[in-house]
């Protein structure tokens, strides 16, 4: 199939941008506006790069769970997972991050890129606490770059309209996809009682 690798060829292909407010969207601190969307957004999702390769990772808590500590910096909260550390391994060995912040219902999502390090101050980690349990440590971010998304790809996708969304049913469970890969290691699994106790599991380990 044809291809390109030339950044010519693309600008050939796509034209100049749409309008001159697509450049002018972008700053590089947190202003009032993006401020605004930032802390009223419950999800985002952060891409890392390192040793090994290319990662995303949903992240989420109530709104305002994201502090905009100063208009170049904004921290995040790092909560007990599987402890896989993919994104905590990539920013110690990379520390370049992409983030895309979503709102239920806004067509908008906010891109934020920077340089993380991860803190584990003692004080700050508890600041972050909910429900009993601090932050296992605080990603910080210091902003290089801002800008909002405009709607298309949300109204394109109808991420946010009921209509349609498919039952859950359709898709394999939690247990079924647990039960695959332990077979591929010759592992038992028992994915019925598993999916069965699976939101008691999530009410006791959320936090």
């Amino acid at each position: 199939m044809p291809k390109t690798d030339s950044i010519e060829k693309l600008e050939e292909i796509y034209s100049t941008p749409v309008s001159e407010r697509s450049m002018w969207k972008e700053i590089d601190h947190v202003n009032e506006l993006y401020r605004r969307f930032i802390e009223a957004s419950p999800f985002l999702i952060l891409a890392t790069f390192g040793d090994n390769g290319v990662d995303c990772s949903p992240r989420g808590d109530p709104p305002g769970f994201v502090r905009v500590v100063a208009p170049d910096c904004i921290q995040i909260p790092d909560r007990s997972g599987n402890n896989r550390l993919d994104t905590m391994r990539n920013i110690i060995q990379n520390p370049e991050v992409g983030i895309i912040f979503l709102i239920p219902n806004v067509g908008e999502t906010i891109r934020v890129s920077g340089r993380a390090e991860i803190l584990i101050d003692e004080a700050l980690c508890s600041s972050f606490t909910i429900k009993g349990k601090p932050a296992s440590s605080v990603l910080s971010i210091k902003v290089q770059k801002v800008y909002y998304q405009c709607q298309k790809a949300l109204i394109r996708s109808r991420l946010w309209d009921a209509e349609s969304y498919i039952e859950r049913s359709e898709l394999p469970s939690a247990g079924q996809m647990a039960k695959f890969f332990s077979a591929q290691h010759g592992a038992e699994f028992d994915a019925e009682s598993y999916d069965e106790n699976y939101a008691e599991h999530m009410r006791q380990t959320i936090y």
